[in-house]
């Protein structure tokens, strides 16, 4: 495969049978064969996409000292700001060229959390220099968070399961919606790119901002090929618990982004990611309906929240 498949999630969203059936065997197919789809038909608007674009903007402009100050000792980098360089691809020594902020989960008052869920679901930090940059964060948090449950709801229909099978698992989970900041490149970089080659840690990852090159994934031949969207497109890949969880049915797909031509040094690129995340109680041992003689399991049992407790350590977030 040369190229990311594309899919309509209105089709899904119809009242019609057929298109429904075919949205669930074109992701899933993909989702098996390549691990990536671009996604048109999301829940975000045009105005919204430009006002997050915007306010992360004006973050990522303020004065060092001032974004310092929201980088939080103690949570391992889940909420707030990390700074230039921290985060690394497992296995890397040379921090990724990039700069970020993670939104968290927004719980409703109404909902009583367990004791694990409480340690996890830590408050979102207030960004006091602009004022609409929480409030925006939020709503394109839930947006997505919202697409998302719809094509979980699809690959649950393709594993043979109920199709509200991820439905209490990803409700108040610990997704993360990160703007990244990719800063203009000022001297040759050394063994460093914009983002290692790695694989997700999560269920599937939402993208925005893969309309330009930079963002490569590796097929199922070794082949780096470019995975670039539509204006109108998110680009969505599994990740490694989804991968553990159907035993390598879905693949989670190395993936990078790359170092610009050195002409293009001099601007900047940003990204969004909306990784959705289970509670981390959910049991993420092989499907039984995933393991076969053919396909004897993969993986050892775990739970999502130890799972992401030991890769959060092997990116150096937790020490």
């Amino acid at each position: 495969m040369q190229k990311i498949p594309s899919v309509d999630l209105q089709q899904f969203l119809s009242n019609q049978a057929i298109d429904k059936q075919a949205f669930v065997e074109q992701i899933g197919n993909a989702f098996s064969n390549i691990g990536f789809v671009a996604l048109k038909g999301h829940f975000l608007s045009d105005e919204l996409i430009e006002e997050l674009y915007q306010e992360i903007k004006n973050f990522f402009n303020l004065p060092q000292e001032i974004k310092n100050k929201y980088e939080i000792d103690g949570l391992g980098g889940q909420r707030g700001y990390t700074s230039f360089g921290k985060e690394s691809a497992k296995g890397k020594t040379e921090g990724d060229l990039k700069e970020f902020w993670h939104f968290g989960q927004y719980v409703d008052k109404h909902d009583v959390l367990s004791e694990a869920l409480q340690k996890v679901l830590i408050p979102n930090i207030i960004v006091e220099e602009l004022p609409n940059f929480n409030r925006v964060g939020k709503e394109v948090y839930q947006q997505l968070e919202k697409t998302a449950k719809y094509v979980l709801r699809a690959l649950a229909i393709y594993l043979e399961l109920d199709e509200n099978y991820f439905d209490e698992y990803i409700h108040n989970g610990n997704s993360i919606l990160r703007p990244i900041h990719y800063p203009p490149i000022q001297s040759e970089p050394k063994g460093a790119v914009r983002a290692a080659a790695h694989g997700d840690i999560n269920l599937i990852t939402l993208l925005m901002g893969a309309q330009g090159r930079g963002l490569q994934v590796q097929n199922l031949q070794g082949d780096w090929i470019d995975a670039i969207a539509q204006p109108d497109e998110l680009m969505i890949n599994v990740g490694d618990m989804l991968s553990r969880l159907t035993n390598n049915k879905l693949k989670s797909t190395i993936h990078q982004v790359i170092n610009p031509p050195k002409e293009l040094w001099g601007t900047s690129r940003y990204s969004i990611p909306f990784f959705m995340h289970p509670v981390p109680t959910m049991d993420l041992t092989c499907l039984d309906n995933c393991v076969s003689d053919n396909n004897p399991k993969q993986y050892e049992d775990i739970s999502a929240g130890d799972f992401l407790y030991e890769r959060l350590k092997d990116l150096g977030l937790i020490k």
